[in-house]
């Protein structure tokens, strides 16, 4: 089964001897994580993957944990949302017969289903683009970032477990560009408050 639950990640034998933390940018992490020597790779997918890999090449997680901030118009700003369900929001070849989402030929359904989940929070699929979203108006997926399903996609083709917590710093609305600076700011606090209650 591709997304796992662990009610205590600290009682998992060797999950963290050697996790990594991954932020798209600084701003999501601030002096929170400044500890745990984070991964910053950048905006958008291919950032994402190439740092990601290199890293994992030069050294191999334990487990992968993606941190940073989303869009949502259906949980609040401010939440911080667990995220076991990923697409590709911007791939749409269905004009050649496949499916909205899916990637031609590849094995993997328009949903990659990977990672952890946490009971005790919302939960949610994300769709990831390159692209900032500022007009949702679909419910296949509800938390919108532009860096997570790449990093979900890598670390179940490298057979690393992943985590993937969201903190939702706007609607992906109208208001999404002055929102998002602001909001992220909070990110940190709020994502290190959550791990440290998990772990």
């Amino acid at each position: 089964m591709s997304v796992t639950n662990y009610p205590n990640l600290t009682t998992e034998a060797g999950l963290l001897e050697n996790p990594l933390y991954v932020f798209a940018l600084e701003s999501e992490a601030t002096h929170e994580f400044a500890d745990v020597n984070p991964l910053f790779v950048g905006i958008g997918k291919l950032n994402a993957m190439y740092n990601l890999m290199k890293r994992i090449h030069e050294e191999k997680p334990s487990i992968i944990i993606n941190l940073g901030s989303a869009g949502s118009t259906s949980h609040k700003r401010g939440e911080v949302v667990c995220c076991t369900g990923f697409v590709q929001r911007d791939m749409d070849v269905t004009a050649l017969g496949f499916e909205k989402y899916q990637t031609p030929f590849s094995i993997h359904k328009p949903i990659l289903e990977y990672g952890i989940s946490i009971d005790n929070l919302p939960h949610g699929i994300c769709g990831t683009g390159d692209s900032f979203v500022m007009d949702h108006n679909t419910e296949d997926y509800n938390v919108i970032d532009m860096e997570a399903y790449p990093l979900a996609l890598t670390a179940k083709q490298e057979n690393i477990p992943f985590l993937c917590l969201k903190y939702i710093s706007d609607g992906a609305d109208g208001t999404a560009a002055t929102d998002w600076p602001e909001m992220v700011k909070l990110a940190g606090s709020a994502l290190k408050k959550t791990i440290t209650s998990i772990l």
